[in-house]
C-alpha cells in the first residue's frame, strides 16, 4: 500500500474517496473530514445511508412481529384473516396515536412510535417498498443525518396535524414517507435545472397518487400525509440540502437526539406491553 493510499478515507458525509488531510471535502464541503470526531466507526456507521435503510425497515418489520405475537395471545384473536392483522389493543399498548391515547392517556410519546407500526402485512410491505426507494435519494441529496431528521420530525409533524384535526387512532410510517416526500418537494423547486425539475416531477406524481388513494380508500389518514409533506418542506427549507450546504455538527446533533427520542418512544411501548400482560398496565 502506498503512502497516498494510506493517507486516504472516505468523506463521512458523502462518501467519496478523498484525502485525509483536505481542509474540507471537494465534493461535500464537509469540514475537517478526517478529524476523528467525524471519522470513527460509529459515524462511519451511522452515517451510512445504506445501513440507515436496512435498520429503518428492520425495526418496523420486528416492531410488526411483536405486535402479532402480543395479538394472538389476546382472547378471541385469530382466524384466516386476522393473524396477519395486529389487534387495535396490541397496536395501542405499543405506542399508536392519535386523540384517545393522546388526551386520555396523555401518551406524547406515540408521536414517535406510531411511525414504526402497521396494521397488516400489505401495509406493512407498501410502506417499506416506498422507503426503500425514497430513503435512499433523500440521503443523496440532503446526507444521512439530515435524512434521518427530515424522516423522524416528518413522521412527528404528520401525526401532530392529524391529532389536531381530530383523529382517533392511527398508525404506519406513511407520515414519515410524506415527510421525505415533502422535503423532495422543496429540494426539486428550490434546485430547478433540469434535474432539478425531474426530481419535482417524480415527487410530485408520489403526491398526486397520495391524495388518489386518500380518496378512494376508506380508513386512510389523509392529514397525517398532508402534515408530514407540509413538515418535510418546512425541515427542508430550514435544513438544507448539500449543495447549498454541507452537514454539520447541529445536524448530526439533532439526528442523535431523533434516534434517542425515537428509541425512547418505542421501549416505553414495548415496557406497557409488557406490563400490560403482566397485568399492570402503564401510561
Amino acid at each position: 500500500m502506498t503512502t497516498a493510499e494510506r493517507r486516504s478515507i472516505l468523506c463521512p458525509s458523502c462518501g467519496k474517496l478523498i484525502s485525509r488531510d483536505e481542509p474540507s471535502c471537494p465534493w461535500c464541503g464537509t469540514g475537517r473530514p478526517g478529524s476523528w470526531l467525524k471519522n470513527n466507526p460509529f459515524t462511519r456507521s451511522v452515517g451510512s445511508a445504506d445501513r440507515l435503510v436496512s435498520l429503518i425497515i428492520t425495526v418496523n418489520v420486528v416492531m410488526y412481529v411483536v405486535s402479532l405475537l402480543i395479538s394472538n395471545r389476546a382472547p378471541g384473536h385469530g382466524g384466516l384473516f386476522t393473524a396477519l392483522s395486529p389487534s387495535q389493543g396490541s397496536l395501542f399498548v405499543l405506542g399508536s396515536t392519535g386523540v384517545v391515547p393522546i388526551e386520555r392517556y396523555g401518551r406524547f410519546w406515540t408521536l414517535l412510535s406510531a411511525n414504526y407500526l402497521h396494521g397488516g402485512p400489505l401495509h406493512l410491505l407498501f410502506n417499506m417498498m416506498a422507503l426503500r426507494q425514497l430513503l435512499p435519494l433523500v440521503a443523496q441529496e440532503y446526507g444521512p443525518w439530515r435524512m434521518l431528521a427530515i424522516y423522524t420530525l416528518g413522521g412527528v409533524a404528520g401525526y401532530a396535524l392529524s391529532y389536531a384535526a381530530g383523529v382517533g387512532y392511527t398508525i404506519g410510517a406513511s407520515a414519515a414517507l410524506c415527510g421525505l416526500i415533502g422535503a423532495l418537494l422543496y429540494y426539486g423547486k428550490s434546485r430547478g435545472g433540469l434535474y432539478g425539475q425531474a426530481v419535482f416531477k417524480e415527487v410530485w406524481g408520489w403526491v398526486v397518487g397520495l391524495f388518489l388513494f386518500g380518496i378512494i380508500v376508506p380508513g386512510i389518514n389523509n392529514w397525517g400525509h398532508g402534515g408530514g409533506v407540509l413538515g418535510g418542506i418546512i425541515l427542508g427549507c430550514v435544513l438544507g440540502y448539500r449543495e447549498r450546504r454541507a452537514e454539520n455538527l447541529f445536524h448530526k446533533f439533532l439526528a442523535l437526539g431523533c434516534i434517542l427520542a425515537s428509541a425512547a418512544a418505542l421501549a416505553l411501548g414495548l415496557l406497557s406491553a409488557y406490563f400490560t400482560f403482566a397485568g399492570a398496565p402503564i401510561r
